[in-house]
This record gives structure tokens, C-alpha cells and sequence, in this order.
């Protein structure tokens, strides 16, 4: 699910899982690390139910994908833009790191839907970080689309199939 800040993919990804039967995962790449995110973290917990498991993987999401697989498994990761931004804080290999998740996606037996931010629908960010994450944003996203079987852009709180 691609979709712009506050456009409703992740209520829309949420929904798509839960009218699946299996074993549910939240993927979470998100860090409390202020008031703000905590408080929004604490949202999103609220929103689901006893029948979500939260996995938090800020960094290895595809060790967590993996760990989530199996023929009955519903996952759902949410979002892919805040792991790049954490693989960035870390400076970590953010091309091998797609890399492996595009692999993990490619292994997994049940249904897993991702969510992710379009960033590169606006202007072109003023100062070299921005224009690196939104670049690395881009280029993430692509090779996750190519990965995967679906892909749904959500505007407004609607969907419109891309893939």
C-alpha cells in the first residue's frame, strides 16, 4: 500500500488484513523515541485487536518477515518509509537491506501487505539529507513493487490497483 501522509493506507492495509483469516502480525518499524511517536505508536496499538501480534523491527524487517511466514500467516508491515529513515540513522546498507527484503517477500507463504509513504510526489526537498531520503524512499519502494504480487496506491482513504 503506497499512499501520501495521512491518506488512510494503513487503516486501509489494516482492514485488507483483517478480512483474512490466519495467524495476524503487525510488523513495526516505528521507535518511540519522543512524545510524539509514542503517542502515535499507542494509537495504532489501540486500533487493533487480541487477534494482532506485534513484532518490532526497526531495522532486520526481513529477519521479522521471515519469522512471521507460514502458510496460515497474515502479516502487516507497517511502514517501510520509517525503516528506511532508521536504516539511514544507522547508516546502515539501505541496497542490501532491500535487497533482503525483497527476498523475504519472495519466500513468504501467506499473505503479507506492506505499507509505504509516496515521497516523491512533492517539490524537490531544499537540503541534501531530504532529496537522499526521498531517494532512497523511491528506490525502495520500486524494488518492492516489482516484488510484489499487488500493489495499491490509497488516495483519500481509496485504493486504486497499480499492480
Amino acid at each position: 500500500m503506497l499512499g501520501g501522509a495521512r491518506s488512510g493506507k494503513s487503516r486501509y492495509a489494516q482492514a485488507r488484513a483483517e478480512a483474512i483469516a490466519g495467524r495476524h502480525t503487525l510488523v513495526a518499524t516505528a521507535e518511540a523515541r519522543d512524545a510524539e511517536m509514542r503517542d502515535r505508536i499507542a494509537r495504532h496499538r489501540a486500533d487493533r485487536d487480541q487477534r494482532w501480534r506485534t513484532v518490532e523491527a526497526p531495522r532486520d524487517l526481513a529477519a521479522a518477515i521471515d519469522a512471521a511466514n507460514g502458510a496460515d500467516a497474515v502479516a502487516l508491515v507497517d511502514c517501510l518509509t520509517i525503516w528506511i529513515s532508521n536504516l539511514m540513522l544507522a547508516e546502515a546498507d539501505i541496497d542490501a537491506a532491500t535487497r533482503d527484503l525483497c527476498e523475504a517477500i519472495q519466500r513468504f507463504e501467506g499473505q503479507l501487505i506492506l505499507v509505504a509513504n509516496e515521497v516523491g510526489l512533492g517539490i524537490v526537498p531544499d537540503n541534501a539529507l531530504a532529496r537522499r531520503f526521498r531517494d532512497e524512499a523511491g528506490r525502495a519502494n520500486q524494488a518492492v513493487a516489482a516484488a510484489a504480487q499487488e500493489v495499491q496506491m490509497i488516495f483519500a482513504g481509496l485504493p486504486q490497483r497499480l499492480k
